[in-house]
């Protein structure tokens, strides 16, 4: 974790919202996109069998005169008609002139409809060209936003990929120059002219295996790996900070291989006074330059010169990793010595037990040594005269992050009865076999006492 991990945290989980936002509203449009409805049809022409039967009723007098039916009744007809005949005579005129009227009307509502049918008729396909160009239209937008998200995925990997070769390019020049500038001023202060070329201080690689190994540190080179991979001074002293707490109390405590000073920082925040080694020059500087009681030393060669009984207490957190067996061997038997009786030995380590932990913390340091199973550390420690060796699990892996079990399937029934039920019990225990290998504890501590 670098240190502007907290930062990056907070960027890629403003992204996957935006991202998840960006989908949904994305799904809203697809959604919308619909086909083309369909064209309604245009006005009916006016029906001639309506005309006909209007024709029929307009009728009031009739075409024949009615056969004669008697002398009496035939008189009483004429009288009639004559006073009644002329009415209907124009009534039967109007009516004609009414229906007439009406043919040619419809004659020319017909002509009309038809027109009207053949434009409807053209602009409806035309219309409906229209909408399913528009409809496609929509379609092909939809899959052109849906490339978006890949599209801009690519670009932001190239640019994340080359941001962080800049930003670690940036930090190694930024320690080899504030080295550069400590060596200067040192160099100054000893009366050394600038001009002249001095001699680099001598370092033995960040933990080295022997007390007479010539080896040189990694000096600004692995402070920058650490500030990369390890994690900021933030991270670690949150993790350091409840092995403070075991040395309440004490003093005299020494940090081995004390790094950039996290866990001294803690320990002189709780008033225990301590001091530390590193190997690193560019370290130590870093925690000179705080005001820590920080020597550079390797490990072996300053314990040893150290009074018997003399030290409160010892933690070396990610340090014994580093370590060779016999030197490992040779330190455990010292610090052994060196401690007050029932003061605290800590020794915080990477589990190799755990896969994800060897392969994606172990082997990425290139000055890790050898890694040290739990129980092969707690032998040694046991071995070396320290009792009330206890193992502790630090940094276990999230639940999100391990490997996930298949759900029991419904009805209940006996596994025997059911074979999927049995595919997912043989399933779930091959996944929990793996989980306990592979997704644990990233780190254990091993606390003892002198």
């Amino acid at each position: 974790m670098t240190e502007d991990g907290g930062e990056r945290s907070r960027l890629i989980a403003e992204r996957a919202a935006a991202d998840r936002r960006y989908n949904e509203k994305l799904t809203a449009v697809d959604a919308a996109v619909r086909p083309a409805a369909p064209v309604p049809p245009g006005p009916a022409a006016a029906d001639a069998r309506d005309l006909s039967t209007l024709e029929h009723l307009s009728a009031v007098v009739p075409s024949e005169a009615p056969p004669p039916r008697g002398l009496w009744r035939t008189a009483v007809r004429r009288i009639a008609w004559e006073v009644v005949g002329p009415i209907l005579q124009r009534q039967q005129a109007f009516n004609t002139a009414i229906v007439e009227q009406l043919k040619q009307d419809a004659k020319a509502d017909r002509a009309v409809s038809a027109a009207v049918a053949g434009a409807v008729s053209t602009n409806a396909t035309i219309l409906r060209d229209e909408l399913e160009a528009l409809a496609t239209f929509e379609s092909q937008l939809t899959q052109y936003l849906q490339q978006v998200t890949p599209f801009v995925d690519t670009k932001m990997r190239v640019l994340e990929q080359a941001m962080e070769e800049l930003r670690m390019s940036a930090a190694a020049a930024q320690r080899a120059s504030s080295a550069v500038k400590r060596e200067i001023e040192r160099l100054r202060a000893d009366g050394v002219p600038a001009a002249q070329p001095a001699e680099a201080p001598s370092e033995k690689g960040p933990y080295p295996f022997s007390e007479d190994s010539s080896e040189k540190g990694y000096g600004p080179l692995y402070v920058g790996f650490e500030d990369c991979f390890r994690g900021s001074p933030e991270d670690i002293r949150a993790r350091l900070a409840d092995y403070a707490s075991y040395f309440a109390g004490a003093s005299d405590v020494l940090d081995v291989g004390c790094g950039r000073g996290e866990f001294l920082d803690l320990l002189k925040a709780a008033g225990v006074r301590a001091r530390g080694i590193d190997t690193n020059h560019e370290m130590v500087e870093i925690c000179r330059a705080r005001g820590l009681n920080v020597a550079q030393a390797d490990a072996l060669s300053y314990l040893r010169a150290q009074p018997d009984e003399s030290l409160g207490g010892l933690l070396a957190a990610q340090v014994v990793e580093h370590l060779e067996p016999q030197y490992l061997m040779q330190f455990l038997e010292t610090a052994h010595r060196k401690l007050r009786p029932d003061a605290l030995l800590v020794l915080e380590t990477i589990n190799p037990a755990c896969w994800v932990a060897f392969f994606e913390s172990y082997i990425r340091d290139i000055t890790h040594v050898r890694p040290l199973h739990p129980d092969t550390l707690k032998y040694l420690v046991v071995a070396s005269g320290f009792h009330d060796v206890n193992v502790q699990f630090r940094a276990p892996i999230e639940e999100a992050g391990k490997l996930e079990r298949l759900a029991a399937p419904a009805g209940g029934a006996a596994a025997g009865a059911n074979p999927v039920a049995e595919l997912t019990r043989a399933f779930n225990a091959n996944m929990d076999r793996l989980n306990e290998r592979m997704f644990t504890y990233l780190d254990y501590a091993i606390i003892a006492k002198r």
